[in-house]
């Protein structure tokens, strides 16, 4: 295993020796100093956040940042790559969800989006996280209804005045059982009191995971296919590299920090989709400026992502070798700019204004290959795709006094889409050539004009409990996949646009309009105040959808045989409603350390009101009750995940249901000055289970009927021992 020291690291050392001594302020943390300091004084209703402990915690047992998301209230996970799983809140994921990250609204540049936006940071990286389930500030959910979820890395550190050079840096690694995942992580960080320049890098690794017990799909030894050794699960290996540097200036109350960010991931197997990924890079410069003046904050950004993403068979699928499989290229290129000013008022209100941009392209072409059906010509899934978003915002918080507390908030934005004309692999016969004409011929601009309203309150009648509550209009376009995605009589091009994991096809629709979501929700939270020893929080939550984005039969489409079907994308309307509750208590205190319980429950029902059909991938009731006990520099946590039975499934679609199952997880910790070591256990009785959406099983056999056969669900992770090691210097 070696860690991906390549040409930012040699950047970095060369900054690092120019950098002797640099001079300025009063804190190790400006950006959160100016944070603090917006002189407002209003509420922020807050969202709900990781704790620094829990990201510490879970960093050795995940290489996938979205995991670190698993024990928040009204979060769920679509089963994905082994870095790329999808975050849902209250039912809705993917693009429904804004993922910020680092401040950049990140786009999956992928037919398959095998590369959402968390999937660019590692664990190792993260600073913080929070999110914004149900109803989202207009200031950080744009083209969105499902909420907002922040992921930051680590805010710039300085020398206090007469400290001298500030250094310090962190080296980690960790190994699991399980698929033997092997990983790394340095960091490192040298500053003066006006300059700060830091380096992080890490790297995962893992082979196959397996399953409880030995994993065998009907139909693959008949035919002749062959199987992987027993229990393996094919297609879930994977390879990623991350490196960053950062450099931040500050001058008095003005910070300027640049960001540089490169990834490589070499290999990602997808047991749920009929590709893997055979290469993704990306680079990232992401530019901010904070400065608090007399009247209050402002903030601007700028930054400029580029991915190349590669699909083809892995080993694993391509069980008859070829010598070029069926390679899929896709080049995403996107630009954001943002500005926002947070205005002190009397009173201690706070007006908070701003504006975005982002400019989107993206080609999608499969290049020929062979002698058959997938050649002489290039094709054109989407040619110069174009998505561009202008937006402007107000939102205004207020005191009203000690016990009410409110936020309003309006945003207005424009989505242009444009694409190309396109083009089958072959320009003769019936499978592309009249399709591809017609919609050449299609006028194929949009524009929406989307509104977004916010109205929250608070009310805090004593330190031992409040009550917020908040109604919000929401709304999100179509991304370019969903509109612009054209082949209907191929059923392997059909496969290949699909963002669910679900084996189906679908082709997109140019005619969708924006999702308009209408939430009602409310949290009301008990504690006790004096003491904070036990808190519960209780959310239930109510939404329905107009022009709700949901699958419908493809009349148009191919015929198929295999048990999967082919469907288009069409306008219906949706509703969905749930019940957050989490909290924690005290259990015991004791000679043998501090013992608390904590808890998170999350049920959620969603409902197609246009076809009567249940909406897809919804996570049933789910509940996780965890005992923790503290002892010195020791942590022990016996956690249980108790899950329902999936039978609310979606027709349309074939979705299969999954049984109830319930897991047990062993986590230990012990920090020593410097040091922190965890050791755990997940699956602690190596218990076979599907995960609800784990989505159809795909991942050995070609993309055809020789495959997989219909009726195989995604089996989740058997036992696996972690353990991590992590030294700050």
């Amino acid at each position: 295993m070696n860690l991906p020291v390549r040409p930012l690291a040699a950047a970095v050392a060369l900054a690092f020796s120019a950098m002797a001594a640099s001079a300025g302020a009063e804190d190790a943390n400006l950006g959160e100093v100016l944070v603090r300091a917006t002189k407002a004084g209003a509420p922020a209703l807050d969202p709900a956040s990781v704790a620094p402990a829990n990201l510490a915690r879970l960093r050795s047992a995940t290489s996938d940042t979205a995991s670190l998301l698993r024990d928040m209230p009204g979060v769920s996970l679509q089963v994905a790559g082994g870095v790329s799983s999808l975050p849902a809140l209250h039912g809705m994921a993917d693009d429904r969800v804004r993922v910020k990250v680092d401040g950049m609204d990140l786009i999956s540049a992928c037919a398959n989006h095998m590369n959402p936006p968390l999937s660019y940071m590692d664990p190792s990286h993260v600073g913080s996280v929070k999110v914004f389930a149900g109803i989202a500030p207009v200031s950080l959910g744009g083209d969105s209804i499902a909420g907002t979820i922040q992921v930051e890395s680590a805010a710039p550190e300085f020398a206090r005045p007469g400290q001298g050079t500030l250094q310090n840096g962190a080296v980690g690694a960790f190994f699991r059982s399980n698929g033997n995942a092997l990983g790394g992580n340095l960091s490192a960080m040298v500053a003066g009191e006006a300059l700060s320049l830091a380096y992080k890098a890490s790297t995962t690794e893992s082979g196959d995971y397996k399953a409880a017990n030995d994993f065998k799909a009907p139909g693959l030894a008949a035919a002749g296919r062959g199987w992987l050794d027993g229990d393996v699960v094919g297609s879930s290996r994977y390879k990623s590299e991350n490196q960053s540097v950062a450099l931040a200036l500050r001058h008095e109350n003005h910070l300027m920090e640049l960001k540089l960010g490169i990834q490589d991931i070499p290999y990602q197997g997808f047991a749920n989709q009929r590709m893997d990924m055979t290469g993704n890079d990306s680079r990232q410069i992401n530019l901010r400026y904070m400065g608090q003046y007399e009247w209050g904050v402002l903030e601007a950004r700028v930054y400029d992502e580029k991915t190349r993403h590669k699909m083809n068979f892995g080993d694993d699928k391509l069980m008859n070798p070829s010598p070029t499989g069926m390679p899929m290229d896709t080049e995403g290129k996107n630009t954001g700019v943002m500005l926002k000013a947070d205005i002190a008022l009397s009173g201690g209100d706070a007006l908070r204004v701003g504006g975005e941009y982002q400019r989107y392209r993206l080609n999608d072409w499969w290049s020929p290959s062979g002698t058959g059906g997938m050649s002489p010509n290039t094709f054109w899934n989407i040619n110069n795709g174009q998505r561009d978003r202008h937006d402007v915002f107000g939102e205004w918080e207020k005191r009203w006094n000690s016990r009410w507390a409110s936020q309003f908030g309006v945003r207005v934005g424009t989505v242009q889409m444009d694409a190309g004309p396109v083009q089958g692999y072959k320009s003769t016969g019936t499978v592309y050539p009249a399709v591809a004409a017609a919609f050449n011929a299609l006028d194929r601009r949009r524009t929406d004009n989307n509104t977004d309203l916010t109205a929250l309150a608070r009310y805090t009648p004593d330190e031992n409990g409040s009550v917020e509550f908040g109604l919000a209009r929401k709304t999100r376009s179509p991304n370019l996949y969903e509109r612009y995605t054209w082949s209907t009589q191929s059923t392997m091009v059909l496969n290949m646009n699909n963002w669910f994991g679900d084996g189906n096809g679908y082709v997109g629709n140019p005619d969708l309009k924006p999702e308009v979501a209408h939430t009602l929700s409310a949290t009301a939270l008990w504690r006790d105040g004096a003491q904070k020893d036990w808190e519960l929080k209780v959310s239930p939550y109510y939404t329905r959808i107009q022009d709700y984005v949901d699958a419908v039969a493809c009349a148009a489409c191919a015929t198929r045989t295999d048990g999967f079907v082919n469907l288009s994308l069409a306008n219906q309307s949706a509703r969905l409603y749930g019940l957050d509750v989490s909290g924690y208590l005290p259990l015991a205190r004791t000679g043998y350390g501090d013992f608390r319980g904590t808890g998170v429950l999350n049920y959620v029902r969603g409902k197609n009101l246009t076809s009567g059909d249940n909406l897809y991938h919804i996570m049933p009731l789910n509940l996780k009750l965890a005992i923790e006990q503290r002892r010195g520099g020791w942590t022990h946590i016996l956690e249980a995940e108790l899950v329902d039975a999936k039978t609310e499934v979606q027709a349309v679609r074939k979705e299969l249901r999954t049984g109830g199952y319930g897991l047990l997880a062993l986590r230990s910790s012990y920090e020593w000055k410097q040091v922190r070591l965890d050791v755990g256990l997940e699956n602690l009785l190596n218990k076979f289970y599907v995960h609800p959406l784990g989505g159809a099983y795909v991942g050995q056999g070609s993309t055809m009927s020789t495959g997989v056969p219909y009726g195989t669900l995604v089996p989740g992770m058997g036992r696996s021992l972690h353990t991590g090691l992590n030294i700050r210097f």
